[in-house]
């Protein structure tokens, strides 16, 4: 009986991390499909516009056209943060904010809360060309829509607020 009890005691207080972690492993991998995975985007730089901002124009895709619209502007500050930017338009290429290979993962309620629909991201885009997009900006593929949006990037403020948020490391902080 008390082999049964201790069973159960143990069976209450593990399964809810286990559920716990299962749910976080899920939002990574939506979270991946919708502004992390580093691979289903481009980067085309444009130049470098006034008080520290970047001007880029960004490949989305999506089955829908106003859906890659949304993801293009989030794809655009991932870049920011996780991948660089690449040089052309007059400029050099800008490296990543983050630039360790496990900060996305350590940070991952952070970023989840970051990238949410309407979330804080949203307040570093300055500008950008997001009315429909037409002509060679929108590309019909095999399974939806190719749509490039061009977008001016408040890129200090944002390595500013990530660093006093502790998610990146300043750069006066050393080697």
């Amino acid at each position: 009986m008390k082999t049964l009890m201790r069973t159960i005691c143990l069976a209450v207080l593990v399964i809810p991390f286990m559920l716990n972690d299962a749910n976080a492993q899920s939002r990574r991998k939506i979270r991946k499909l919708e502004w992390g995975s580093k691979y289903n985007y481009e980067i085309n730089c444009l130049g470098v516009g006034n008080d520290g901002t970047k001007i880029f124009k960004v490949w989305a895709f999506d089955k829908k056209v106003d859906v890659a619209v949304r993801k293009a502007k989030s794809h655009a500050i991932s870049a920011c943060i996780f991948r660089g930017i690449p040089a052309g338009g007059g400029a050099d290429r800008t490296p990543a904010i983050i630039t360790s290979a496990s900060a996305e993962e350590k940070n991952a309620e952070y970023f989840d809360k970051f990238f949410a629909p309407g979330g804080r991201y949203l307040g570093y885009v300055n500008l950008s060309s997001d009315g429909y997009p037409k002509g060679k900006d929108k590309i019909k593929m095999k399974k939806g829509y190719k749509v490039g949006i061009i977008v001016s990037i408040d890129f200090d403020r944002l390595r500013k607020d990530l660093e006093k948020d502790g998610v990146a490391r300043g750069l006066s902080s050393g080697f």
